[in-house]
């Protein structure tokens, strides 16, 4: 069963950076397509970004583009979120997805708070 572990989150302030890291083990990303969620208290969980297997295409939510960068590193069975000039509104607790043919993996998050 594939596992999915976040990390990399944290207290930032406004303008910071912080690199989120997803490792998964038991099985290989490879040929899987990999997402970013995040989730504020009582709201929906939202899509952040996306990069298709084997490194292909990569997608942005509107709110995070030219902010945000997603890169994957299938020797190392990790996906990264890259996250430049946080604001305020980036905090919360950020989830990665595995999925293929239908199956969903995720993680157990890690809470990113941007804040002076």
């Amino acid at each position: 069963q594939l596992q999915l572990v976040e990390s990399g989150g944290g207290l930032v302030q406004p303008g910071g950076s912080l690199r989120l890291s997803c490792v998964a083990s038991g099985y290989t990303l490879d040929y899987y397509n990999i997402g970013w969620f995040r989730q504020v208290s009582g709201k929906e969980r939202e899509g952040v970004s996306c990069i298709a297997s084997s490194g292909g295409s990569t997608n942005y939510a509107d709110s995070v583009k030219g902010r945000f960068t997603i890169s994957r590193d299938d020797a190392e069975n990790t996906v990264y979120l890259q996250m430049n000039s946080l604001k305020p509104e980036d905090t919360a607790v950020y989830y990665c997805n595995a999925a293929l043919w239908g199956n969903h993996y995720w993680g157990q998050g890690t809470q990113v708070t941007v804040s002076s």
